[in-house]
């Protein structure tokens, strides 16, 4: 199952010195890209958290194949590579307004219980979605 984003575009502020998207704001495009998709599967990340549920993210990782600088435009291919259990992997593919892939990435998520802060396996609402 996977899905695209919208068109993102790169704002001032998300590049350093180089002028070039910093590394970390990658992980934001990401968790962007979850969050969107979730909605579009009718169960917003607020949703989620009312049912004493938390997602951290628990390993990531990134490769970059191309720079994004102020003003690109991109989107964010997400792809769930297989089913919850008590952890759910995402795979990345950013691609730019020309459509050459510049970035691919991977992060692992827990489910924990708030309260306890203690794994618990993936809940029937997110593992039906997947």
């Amino acid at each position: 199952m996977n899905y695209k984003t919208e068109e993102i575009k790169v704002r001032y502020f998300e590049t350093d010195q180089m002028g070039i998207v910093h590394h970390s704001n990658y992980l934001k495009y990401f968790e962007f890209a979850r969050i969107e998709w979730l909605e579009k599967l009718n169960l917003p990340y607020q949703e989620i958290e009312k049912n004493k549920i938390i997602l951290p993210v628990v390993k990531c990782e990134l490769k970059f194949f191309k720079p994004l600088v102020f003003g690109d435009t991109f989107k964010v291919k997400i792809i769930c590579s297989k089913k919850p259990t008590s952890s759910i992997e995402f795979l990345y593919e950013i691609f730019n307004n020309s459509g050459e892939k510049t970035t691919e990435g991977k992060t692992l998520l827990a489910f924990l219980n708030s309260d306890s802060m203690k794994p618990i396996r993936c809940p029937e609402m997110i593992s039906s979605l997947f």
